[in-house]
């Protein structure tokens, strides 16, 4: 391995180390939102998704995402001669690579993770069981062709055929506004709607520990250094615009969110400020190498304003989006990759040029259609996968259970004794 491809190995092994803090960061913030009663049930939510998905993408996941398009067609991956990625661990890494292995599980993570996110709309009433193998579908038939769609590139020498949307629209999409984001999003407001709403919503009780969710907050921002300065592919001039863009997105979407909150609701929340930043941290995913950093602090700031504002669609259109991931994620993420056409800076690595830099309405058109494509596929698979789950294992657990709280009734532990906090 010659100098180059070891230096962009050290990177790529720190942000795959970094992304995976995501993991316990979304299960912190996830359970610190949730009940009480159901704060060791939503962790378990994120787990186990994770678990399930890796499992998948070693089996036939990396081929379907990310080998050569079937056809070339750019709709799927073909997964022969990848299976198990078995092949991966002789392949030779070319001069200024990163072996192919690596690059395997650091995908690995974002597809887990994406999954994860749409834990997020299910606290408090969804069978751990049917979650479990909602999971596995979910995976298998909307996140790994969609990634296919975004993350699978043309190979330089023609071997291999990538993605419609990353190689024939050729649209922007650094990190995953579409394909993690909005996807997991779109699949969260599916899966709510088929779940129902919990009982007494929307006067359901109050986050078990705002302090657990804002330490896994935390986690998330030092992870989204490596979920998109990993995505840079190694230390390239990419790496550098994505790590500080993250962090003034970041940064720009908590004092976002705080303004409008203190507007309309009169108070600035620890809760709302940990919300706008996840917000700003979507919002710039998807654009992190093709804007400024004042371009960044735009989207940031208005990313935080848009999750503040879609907290409001749930209780006015009836859908039950426990955590809000709806809110934080499908929104700010559509948000973040539409603005691109507008923010795009020629000066940028990815050296696109958007409306505000007197670029032509191409690219605001391509980002639209790429959003649209994926927004109405996870709609109607997603929903399809939902429906059969219902009708043959159902969704739901019972009104018992729901009542006492699921992780009691389904996992056998609490997480607070709360006997020995009175004594």
């Amino acid at each position: 391995m010659d100098i180059n491809s070891q230096v962009n190995t050290a990177w790529m092994l720190t942000a795959t180390v970094a992304v995976t803090l995501m993991l316990p960061g979304l299960a912190l913030y996830y359970g610190g939102l949730s009940r009480t009663k159901n704060i060791l049930n939503t962790m378990m939510i994120v787990f186990g998704g994770f678990a399930v998905t890796a499992v998948l993408w070693v089996l036939v996941g990396y081929g379907l995402t990310l080998g050569d398009s079937v056809g070339g067609a750019g709709l799927i991956g073909d997964p022969v001669g990848l299976l198990g990625i078995q092949s991966l661990l002789g392949a030779e890494t070319p001069e200024g690579a990163v072996p192919a292995i690596l690059i395997a599980v650091f995908q690995l993570i974002f597809a887990g993770l994406t999954v994860g996110i749409i834990g997020g709309a299910v606290e408090g009433r969804m069978k751990f069981s049917a979650w479990l193998v909602f999971s596995g579908l979910w995976a298998l038939l909307v996140y790994f062709p969609v990634a296919h769609w975004v993350f699978a590139f043309d190979a330089a020498d023609g071997s291999t055929k990538g993605g419609w949307i990353a190689n024939g629209m050729h649209a922007i999409d650094f990190a995953g506004g579409t394909a993690v984001h909005m996807n997991a999003g779109v699949a969260a407001l599916v899966l709510a709607l088929f779940l129902g709403r919990r009982r007494g919503f929307p006067h359901v009780g109050r986050p078990g520990s705002l302090p657990i969710a804002i330490v896994g907050g935390g986690l998330l921002l030092v992870g989204w250094y490596g979920f998109n300065g990993g995505s840079s592919g190694g230390i390239n001039d990419s790496a550098g615009v994505a790590l500080t863009n993250t962090l003034v997105a970041a940064c720009a979407g908590v004092l976002g969110w705080l303004v409008i909150e203190r507007i309309v609701r009169k108070a600035a929340t620890s809760l709302g400020a940990i919300s706008g930043m996840l917000g700003g941290l979507v919002g710039i995913t998807p654009a992190a190498n093709s804007v400024s950093p004042v371009g960044s602090l735009i989207i940031g700031a208005l990313a935080g304003v848009v999750a503040f504002l879609a907290l409001g669609l749930k209780e006015r259109l009836g859908y039950d989006d426990a955590l809000d991931a709806v809110a934080i994620h499908l929104l700010p993420g559509i948000f973040g990759t539409l603005a691109i056409g507008f923010l795009a800076d020629p000066s940028s690595p990815a050296g696109a040029r958007g409306i505000l830099f007197g670029g032509s309405w191409s690219l605001l058109g391509t980002q639209f259609v790429a959003t649209v494509s994926v927004f109405a596929y996870t709609l109607i698979v997603t929903a399809l996968i939902a429906w059969v789950l219902k009708i043959t294992m159902g969704l739901r657990v019972d009104d018992g259970a729901e009542a006492a709280g699921l992780d009691t009734t389904l996992h056998a532990e609490t997480a607070y004794h709360l006997d020995d906090v009175r004594s």
